[in-house]
């Protein structure tokens, strides 16, 4: 019966609907999806040469690369939806590094594959687009994807697994929020089981777990739009346990961050929310409403609810932490934030092209003004007092650029650090689909004692990418026995617009604002995507 029902929806939904590609930009040229390469292929360092001492390892980085040649649209009586870039599946672009045993020489190849989800697989074997756009478009055709995908799939949105690829207790994970992770075999990039931590955690899992310091415990939650909306976990070392509490959050807030220091769990509950009834009644599953509160808890490592010490904050969205940390009797928090939500459609006065155009446009140091702007994110940092419940709010950085996607020496998560950096897009490097370009990257100074510190702005060092040429997936990768915080370098996928070439660029990040010590030129583009890493070479398991 099951099986005939199936097949019934299905003939409803290929005489109802018909998938149409969604024309792309010039600018979104990059954006658009490559195929898997197959085999491991050798590439050269083209200019400079890899350090010796540099890690032998594996940078990996994952992002959005839609089936079937590019987004589609979803046209029927309902009207028409339509899917945006961030719900493409899967891929993994991964570059190896390791020395030949005999001379001593650098062997750098490169693969990328589809990480081959239960919807993914569900797909191919149909040869055909068979989810329904369901978070963009008309009100009653997204309400329409959304009940149909759920009686057909059982799920409203495909399980994308494209935003980030992380490791615990030695094997490999990518993610994206709404599903389990998956875990990836890192050397040949294959998929495996979902990851439910033993059957104990059944829920969402966010893209950005974090790593306790010292303990080894890996802390993570899932955000959901049914009760319980926040649930969070702290895994143990060995990845076999699970400590799983409920925050009991009163409304469905998107949080795509945790943070942690020494003791503390770190949390965010900002107005963007995800909400059914609002999606039933003909709205839109996700709203960023800055007029609601918004509020930043501090938690003990293995408390509950009720030990959750929350402080108001000024509205804001703020997707990523750079990274947080005790001082004294205060939790300093550092992220980037926004005044609007990039996620969020617009109130319906502009339409999404005007929109994000806005949202982006360049509005210089001295303008605050949130008429433009309003989706760039500035470093910022938020001082807690434990003692008072006080809250002090600064930006960092001044406006005169828009920084993102930050990372540090991942040896000082969750303790106090001299050094952040983030990717940057400068004036006017954004495509008009909401997905922005990098086209620089930041160091950024964040030492106390250091003068511009105590004057509001701190010291930004910019490395400046040839023209047209955008970053993504960027990560500090430390120097073997290195001491000192910043002794490593930056690796970061580069791509040339003018030329469709793209290349890994080593950067010293103690010779930040000069040129590339290397850089290495793959075999084919690779798409602008989302999350990177640089893991050390694993041994083969058993």
């Amino acid at each position: 019966m099951k099986n005939t029902s199936g097949k019934m929806l299905d003939a409803v939904v290929d005489s109802l609907f018909q998938f149409t590609d969604v024309p792309s930009l010039p600018s979104q040229k990059n954006f658009l999806p490559v195929e898997e390469i197959g085999e491991h292929v050798e590439v050269a360092c083209n200019l400079g040469e890899i350090p010796a001492d540099f890690t032998e390892g594996v940078f990996i980085r994952n992002g959005s690369n839609p089936l079937f040649g590019g987004l589609k649209a979803a046209v029927s009586i309902f009207g028409e939806s339509h899917n945006i870039w961030v719900e493409g599946e899967g891929m993994l672009h991964a570059v190896y590094f390791k020395k030949d045993d005999d001379s001593g020489s650098w062997i750098i190849s490169y693969k990328n594959r589809y990480v081959e989800t239960e919807t993914f697989k569900n797909e191919t074997q149909r040869n055909k687009p068979a989810f329904l756009p369901a978070i963009e478009g008309d009100a009653s055709a997204v309400t329409a994807a959304f009940i149909l995908n759920t009686l057909r799939f059982g799920e409203v949105i495909k399980h994308m697994s494209n935003t980030n690829v992380f490791e615990h207790s030695g094997r490999f994970y990518s993610i994206a929020e709404n599903c389990l992770p998956q875990e990836v075999d890192i050397l040949t990039l294959e998929t495996g089981c979902d990851w439910d931590v033993n059957g104990t955690w059944d829920r969402p899992f966010t893209s950005h777990p974090k790593k306790a310091p010292y303990s080894g415990e890996l802390v993570m939650m899932g955000t959901d739009a049914w009760k319980p909306y926040y649930v969070l976990g702290v895994i143990s070392a060995d990845g076999k346990k699970v400590h799983k509490v409920d925050l009991k959050f009163k409304r469905s807030s998107f949080s795509h961050d945790i943070g942690v220091t020494e003791k503390y769990n770190v949390i965010l509950d900002l107005p963007l929310t995800l909400d059914v009834k609002r999606l039933t009644l003909g709205g839109q599953i996700m709203k960023y409403v800055k007029e609601e509160y918004a509020r930043i808890g501090v938690m003990p490592r293995y408390g509950d609810a009720e030990s959750v010490k929350w402080f108001e904050v000024q509205a804001n969205s703020t997707l990523h932490f750079l990274n947080c940390f005790e001082d004294d009797n205060q939790v300093i928090v550092r992220g980037c934030r926004a005044l609007e939500s990039v996620i969020s459609d617009p109130d319906g006065s502009l339409n999404p092209y005007e929109w994000f155009h806005k949202g982006f446009k360049f509005s210089g140091d001295d303008h605050d003004s949130a008429e433009v702007g309003y989706l760039f994110t500035h470093l910022y940092e938020w001082r807690l007092n434990m003692l008072t419940g006080e809250v002090e709010e600064r930006n960092l950085t001044g406006n005169e650029y828009s920084m993102d996607f930050p990372f540090i020496n991942e040896h000082f998560t969750g303790l106090k650090h001299k050094y952040g950096y983030t990717q940057v897009i400068d004036s006017g490097a954004s495509s008009l689909s909401g997905m922005a370009k990098f086209g620089s990257l930041a160091k950024l100074y964040l030492e106390e004692s250091n003068p511009t510190y105590q004057e509001g702005r701190i010291k930004v060092e910019y490395h400046k990418f040839e023209e047209n040429n955008f970053c993504s997936g960027s990560v500090f990768v430390p120097r073997n026995g290195g001491i000192k915080e910043d002794d490593g370098w930056i690796i970061s996928f580069v791509h040339n617009e003018e030329t469709d070439e793209t290349q890994v660029h080593i950067i010293d990040a103690q010779n930040f604002e000069g040129e590339a010590i290397a850089k290495i030129t793959l075999p084919q583009r690779v798409p602008y995507g989302f999350h990177g890493n640089f893991f050390p070479m694993p041994a083969r398991r058993s």
